[in-house]
């Protein structure tokens, strides 16, 4: 154990995002400061009568521990009372959001996951992020169908009840949409990490090898080069994988967190395609066909395509970069206490595992290694945890992720060096929280 815990356990005022509700957030944004200065004057309040509270339960003992409570001496609620179980009222403001003015049509929107107030690695199914191009669906699954069809033997169609029949794999993989942190290629936009980085969970999907599929067609190996993945939504969104890839670990997925998939996940069926960004994983899946050349569908010769400083466009970059995040302290949340918190939060990379995360509290000048916790997978997140003493100055938190394949996350100013200010895609720089005397951590850009 740390002695830092010796110290004072600082206390961290949640970011607005949790206690505001919907109609109220942008109001709060715009009066961010004046906000976040009455909830600091709260907290120096609370931390004063804290210590003469102290005083007190030193002398006669503390009424939560001595008296016992209501659901102490009486009869709790039965079994089944809820027949799916859900969380609790007092965590109810803990919310996937969407950001207002992002789109003009709610149908072809995001929402985002709340990283900051999550614990581990896996994201619950309640609150994993969605992306749509045409609104999601609820789609009967005794009549959704997966055609296998172009260079096979033999073309098939599957019901969901004959995948579910053959051999299936669970493994944990993260997924993030290419468009995650692509406010931040310009300057700062946004004002929390949940919506820095909010485009990302990391969940057990379960389902049947893409290449299993394959071969019970008969593919073609000599001619086979890419598959193309087709989704039943109304946007009949396609996506070009190289054969490789999807002879190796893509996964034809129906089941999520340990049951079926959510309707907003792409019930009953979706393609995890890991590593890859994750308009890759098709939902509502209805078709894979098999080919020599790449498809150059509309979404990906108009749409995720990477503009250059130079004018030219980069299709087919679909490896989401070794990446991480600081969590918690994070921009939108206050420090009350100097004293000692955990630092922590989350790392990724497509390309394979994390190797190491390191943390700076002084905008890069020197960083510590963090400690990884368990499980470490590849192509899935990663915990990091590592421990921190306040003294009520300015600093500036940073982590640094570094993969299995030696790849070291870049600063902004290094990617922006290759890749411009003009992107939207594939945004891993560095990200910076400064933490302010008054204890306002908030969001900035650091060279």
């Amino acid at each position: 154990m740390s002695r830092d815990l010796s110290d004072v356990i600082g206390r961290v005022l949640p970011a607005p995002e949790n206690h505001l509700s919907a109609e109220h957030l942008e109001q709060a944004r715009k009066a961010r400061r004046s906000f976040m200065g009455k909830a600091l004057a709260m907290g120096a309040g609370a931390a004063a009568s804290a210590t003469a509270a102290t005083r007190a339960v030193a002398a006669e003992g503390e009424d939560a521990i001595l008296k016992l409570p209501e659901h102490t001496t009486g009869l709790g609620l039965p079994v089944v009372t809820d027949g799916y179980g859900k969380p609790s009222k007092w965590e109810a403001n803990l919310q996937r959001r969407q950001s207002p003015g992002l789109t003009r049509v709610n149908q072809a929107s995001v929402s985002f996951t709340p990283l900051q107030g999550l614990f581990g690695i896996i994201t619950p199914s309640g609150l994993h992020f969605e992306r749509h191009h045409q609104g999601w669906w609820d789609i009967d699954p005794s009549k959704h169908r997966l055609m296998v069809n172009g260079l096979v033997k033999r073309e098939r169609v599957f019901t969901m009840d004959d995948l579910m029949r053959l051999p299936s794999v669970s493994r944990i993989h993260f997924i993030e949409c290419g468009a995650n942190t692509a406010t931040e290629w310009g300057n700062v936009a946004v004002p929390t990490v949940q919506y820095t980085h909010g485009m990302i969970s990391c969940s057990e999907f379960t389902g049947v090898l893409l290449s299993t599929l394959l071969e019970m067609c008969g593919i073609d190996k000599k001619k086979a080069k890419y598959v193309l993945a087709e989704g039943a939504d109304g946007s009949s969104m396609t996506r070009t994988i190289d054969i490789e890839r999807a002879m190796d670990d893509v996964i034809v997925a129906w089941g999520m967190n340990g049951e079926m998939l959510r309707p907003e996940n792409g019930y009953p069926l979706r393609l995890v395609v890991p590593g890859i960004q994750g308009v890759s994983w098709v939902k509502y899946l209805r078709r894979i066909e098999v080919g020599d050349e790449k498809y150059a569908t509309k979404d990906e010769a108009v749409h995720y395509i990477d503009h250059m400083p130079d004018g030219t466009h980069r299709q087919y970059t679909g490896i989401q970069e070794c990446k991480s995040v600081i969590t918690t302290p994070s921009a939108g949340q206050t420090l009350l206490d100097k004293g000692f918190y955990n630092v922590t939060g989350l790392a990724w990379s497509g390309r394979g595992a994390i190797k190491r995360v390191d943390v700076s509290v002084d905008g890069g000048r020197n960083w510590r290694t963090a400690r990884l916790e368990g499980p470490v997978l590849p192509k899935a997140m990663t915990r990091f945890n590592i421990d921190w003493v306040w003294d009520g100055k300015p600093a500036i938190l940073q982590s640094r992720a570094i993969d299995s394949t030696g790849y070291v996350q870049p600063k902004i100013n290094q990617l922006r060096a290759v890749r411009g200010t003009r992107s939207v895609y594939h945004q891993n720089a560095i990200q910076s929280w400064l933490v302010s005397e008054n204890g306002e951590v908030s969001n900035v850009q650091v060279y």
